[in-house]
């Protein structure tokens, strides 16, 4: 029998023999060995235990066991039975589901639910304990002073992990299931009274729209059902593992979607200055927090412009000033400088993917290999010159430095981009490059959202606000750009 094409759900017969069979074909009971069903005799009335060994709680099974035990030994069947055990289910998370679809479901995500001969419904308990590690600092979101808690793989610790930070009775984590076999668990967060009601609405619905066999992959397969990114390099959702964040994009307005078995959190909707702000830049004072952002705002252009710029003078050196004709390869070399540059910035790509792949213990012979090969060999059988290593270092170190993972690579490729267009038509073709990667930016919208806002369409304040870090007494109102229903943050209901 095909799962995928069985719409029509089946209740749970009163006959219990008959919704054992069905159970039992449709999970490989006897078959897979980590589903199991445990039997009980119970005032007369046979009692069926259905559970995933590995998701569930193993001792709170044996204290529900022990408690129906203790029942079936010291009571008498005077009253209803159904009524007897669910008042010694000693669990705060009780529910009823009325067809054989919806246990199995609930089953397979780590809850256990319970038959009762003559019944036409399951109880289902929440004991739930999945595998995974403890709330972790995430690599790519390190700060100096803060939180060391971070997202991790499990839904019901993250969404704790939020509420800890908005002990707000209006902060909303509305639950449902995507996928027709993966049925993975996804949580709306929202606060109800800031978050635009409309946008809400759109995301629950592409959400509620998502039809495939499952989202092993977590949050990217539910973003590009969300925002349809297509051929766009650039990052049109903001991902995040750390709860802090998160709070802090509720708190203005945006909604996060948290997905389980992914520790990071998808944060809608975004703008391409959202990328480039890092926790960091608030745990420090104003002035301070303002430095480092423009130390990272550089270290990005750096990273987008100065080879493209470099090869530009290289190969037409009439560009530059008498005050800079320093710049340049002092020696030449038999291969032309853009297969130089183009070598070079595929030997720090595979060496980024092999760091990423190489165990740990082997990660200083992989560092001592690429200084020698790349560095000093390199440059000695004139494969490369100097300044190209200097130059494509300084490109490598300012995709480092970008907070965003995603929009590095995006500014990784635009830069390659404009290196060919470079080598091709020289000035005409970086001016050209740029302007069209300008307009395209400009042309973007995410959830009807301009991808470039505040700076096209310019709004001042909001400018003012990337450009330097306002204390936050100062920062009275949310971004209008996520249409919040209540505007003002400090003195507000």
């Amino acid at each position: 029998m095909d799962l995928v094409q069985k719409d029509k759900k089946e209740p749970i017969s009163r006959n219990i023999r008959d919704n054992e069979r069905t159970i039992t074909e449709r999970t490989g009971i006897g078959t897979s060995f980590d589903v199991g069903i445990r039997k009980l005799n119970i005032l007369d009335k046979e009692v069926q235990f259905y559970f995933v060994n590995g998701l569930c709680d193993i001792q709170y099974i044996i204290e529900l066991l022990k408690e129906l035990m203790d029942l079936d030994s010291r009571e008498k069947r005077e009253y209803q039975v159904r009524d007897q055990i669910v008042n010694r289910l000693t669990h705060v998370q009780v529910e009823y589901v009325k067809t054989v679809e919806d246990a199995i479901t609930q089953m397979l995500s780590g809850l256990i639910f319970i038959l009762i001969d003559g019944e036409a419904e399951a109880i289902v308990v929440d004991v739930r304990s999945y595998p995974g590690r403890g709330p972790e600092e995430p690599d790519t979101e390190r700060v100096v002073r803060g939180s060391r808690d971070g997202y991790t793989e499990n839904i019901i610790e993250n969404t704790a992990l939020t509420r800890r930070r908005i002990r707000d009775e209006r902060l909303r984590n509305e639950i449902m299931q995507v996928g027709r076999r993966s049925k993975t668990d996804i949580c709306l967060s929202y606060i109800d009274g800031i978050a635009d009601p409309d946008l809400v609405k759109v995301i629950r619905k592409e959400l509620e729209a998502i039809d495939v066999d499952g989202i092993t992959m977590a949050d990217k397969v539910v973003e590009e059902y969300v925002v349809k990114q297509g051929a766009n390099p650039f990052p049109v959702v903001r991902y995040t593992e750390r709860p802090d964040v998160a709070a802090t994009h509720l708190l203005e307005g945006h909604v996060v979607v948290i997905v389980d078995s992914s520790p990071s959190v998808i944060i809608f909707p975004v703008t391409f200055f959202h990328h480039v702000q890092h926790a960091e830049e608030f745990r420090q004072a104003p002035m301070v927090g303002t430095f480092l952002r423009w130390v990272r705002f550089s270290g990005m252009f750096l990273s987008l412009l100065i080879l493209p710029l470099w090869l530009l003078v290289v190969m037409d050196p009439g560009l530059l000033p008498d005050e800079l004709e320093f710049i340049g390869p002092n020696e030449t070399t038999n291969v032309p400088v853009f297969l130089q540059i183009v070598f070079a910035e595929l030997g720090i790509e595979l060496l980024r993917m092999a760091a990423i792949h190489t165990p740990s213990p082997l990660a200083t012979a992989l560092g001592l290999v690429a200084a020698l090969l790349i560095g000093e060999i390199a440059i000695e059988v004139g494969l490369l010159v100097p300044e190209v290593i200097l130059y494509v270092a300084v490109g490598a170190i300012g995709m480092f430095a970008t907070p965003s993972y995603e929009l590095s690579l995006a500014l990784k490729m635009s830069r390659l981009v404009l290196i060919l267009l470079v080598a091709v038509f020289k000035l005409p073709g970086f001016v050209l490059g740029l302007t069209i990667y300008l307009i395209w930016l400009t042309a973007k919208k995410n959830l009807n959202v301009p991808y470039l806002w505040p700076l096209i369409p310019f709004y001042p304040v909001a400018m003012m606000d990337i450009l330097i870090r306002q204390a936050v007494p100062v920062k009275r109102r949310r971004p209008s750009i996520v249409k919040p229903q209540n505007v003002v943050k400090q003195g507000s209901s």
